[in-house]
């Protein structure tokens, strides 16, 4: 499977889930919460893959990453995003060059 049908294949599982639950699955008891449920998940994921790279713990951050990754997915079916838009405008991205933004910088010592 390519990156792509791996995504595809998470997303449609999460969709088969909110449209035919199923007993004891974490995705649907996730669905079934609600969004204050799935975001909170989402943040707590987020939080673990900053505090697993800041660790330098690479499969760590991978093992993270992957749970970050499902949990944005079932936010994703839960407000309707379609995982194409998301592809879409990834590949929108990675076709710029030279986008490199100025930021404000502060001067810390005043």
């Amino acid at each position: 499977m390519n990156d792509r049908e791996v995504l595809a294949a998470l997303y449609a599982t999460v969709l088969n889930r909110r449209d035919n639950p199923k007993e004891g699955s974490y995705t649907c008891y996730l669905l079934d919460k609600g969004l204050d449920k799935i975001l909170k998940k989402v943040g707590e994921e987020c939080s673990e893959t900053i505090i697993a790279a800041k660790n330098g713990d690479n499969s760590e951050t991978v093992y993270e990453v992957a749970d970050l990754i499902y949990h944005l997915m079932v936010m994703m079916v839960d407000q309707g995003i379609e995982l194409d838009a998301v592809l879409s405008e990834l590949d929108k991205r990675s076709e710029k060059t030279g986008n490199l933004k100025t930021f404000h910088q502060v001067d810390k010592n005043s």
